[in-house]
């Protein structure tokens, strides 16, 4: 039976972790409660890293201030990193080799970049997922300033938008033959590779990066050389080839792997373990990398151990921002077979319905905030009858 009492474990410092701590000490979980951040700052807002922080450089994208964590009681410790699981005597081990025990533990150690290895190790290659990350990559953005970014997702185009911003020299490079492929099809991703060279960036599509040169441990790369033999000159590249979850520390456990298994509380084979955020990976679902989701499921987390029950999830959502364009994608576009487009593209003002079979599976919304609640309770209405079936 839960106990308002007992020690709860919080192993990550991102917007799972926040959210985990927000609503056990609000639903009156009184027990001891420590967060284990790898990085040396309290938990933080991560979208900004691409936008406002990677642009100016001022603000805070702190969740909480300091005195909230003393006010209610939640212990951080910060600059650690967890480097072990041990199930049976329910502790966990940090690098400097001090283990904290726990009556429950949430996992929530998000995702790391991936990287590529012929730009391992060279100073002038960045990728962009902490604070620090941010930070190094804007000294980088002076006017003039030649950028190359090796992946064109919402991450990359995000920087680019930012960096033209800044005058910066920016080449947009995508493996593929359009940005977002896989995710919004073949018209959708034209539509973007558009957006940014209206915008002055070079997109390079199907543009794989085989070498950087000079081809020397450590130098400063000055160039990319690409597959089909093109070359591109570079003050500074940043990788944005996607992520993986932060599984490393787990190797050996019954959780070790690609993500971490959960239900829809959080819950994972493992009694008295939850995950949530980056790192987890629902069960039948793949994982889902983006901030509503990761708030969601920091908070059902929590209420699974307090014995409460989970909230029902909304339609999955996601925002990026573009040259002063808000752009919403609402519902699942991956699999889409059918678009119908409301507005006009070229004014960057338009809707994209997204249909599978002839079922509403999703929506991308160019230029209209104000159209989210709309399609989020469209959305909704579509899938009741699913979860009814079910």
């Amino acid at each position: 039976m839960p106990c308002v009492h007992q020690s709860v474990l919080i192993v990550g410092g991102g917007l799972a972790a926040q959210r985990a701590a927000e609503t056990l000490r609000a639903r009156g979980h009184h027990g001891p409660l420590r967060v284990v951040c790898a990085e040396p700052v309290a938990p933080y807002d991560r979208p900004p890293l691409s936008k406002e922080l990677l642009a100016s450089g001022v603000g805070d994208p702190s969740f909480r201030p300091a005195s909230w964590y003393a006010e209610h009681g939640v212990e951080l410790l910060l600059g650690r990193r967890a480097a072990g699981l041990d199930v049976a005597r329910r502790r966990v081990r940090l690098e400097d080799g001090e283990e904290l025990g726990y009556d429950d533990l949430i996992v929530a150690t998000g995702s790391r970049p991936r990287r590529l290895p012929a730009l391992a190790g060279r100073p002038n290659v960045h990728v962009l997922r902490t604070l620090a990350d941010a930070r190094a990559l804007r000294a980088a953005l002076v006017p003039g300033a030649r950028l190359a970014i090796v992946g064109a997702g919402f991450i990359g185009q995000e920087a680019a938008a930012t960096a033209r911003g800044s005058g910066v020299e920016v080449t947009l490079l995508e493996a593929a033959p359009v940005p977002l492929a896989h995710v919004l099809g073949e018209r959708l991703g034209t539509w973007f590779a558009a957006l940014h060279r209206e915008e002055g960036v070079r997109v390079e599509l199907s543009a794989a990066v085989d070498d950087a040169l000079p081809a020397r441990a450590g130098a400063p790369v000055e160039s990319l050389s690409l597959a089909d033999g093109r070359a591109v000159g570079v003050d500074a590249v940043l990788v944005g080839v996607g992520v993986v979850p932060e599984t490393r520390w787990l190797a050996g456990s019954p959780l070790a792997g690609d993500g971490v298994l959960v239900d829809e509380g959080g819950r994972t084979v493992i009694p008295h373990i939850y995950a949530a955020g980056d790192v987890a990976r629902p069960f039948g679902r793949g994982r889902c990398e983006h901030w509503e989701p990761a708030a969601r499921m920091g908070a059902a987390a929590a209420r699974s151990i307090l014995g409460l029950p989970a909230a029902a999830a909304p339609p999955e959502s996601f925002w990026s921002d573009q040259y002063g364009v808000r752009i919403h994608l609402v519902g699942e576009a991956a699999g889409a077979d059918a678009i119908d487009v409301d507005g006009d593209l070229d004014s960057r003002d338009f809707t994209a319905v997204l249909r599978r079979r002839g079922a509403l599976v999703g929506a991308l919304l160019v230029g209209r905030p104000r159209d989210l609640p709309t399609w989020r309770r469209r959305l909704a209405a579509e899938s009741e009858p699913e979860r009814i079936a079910a």
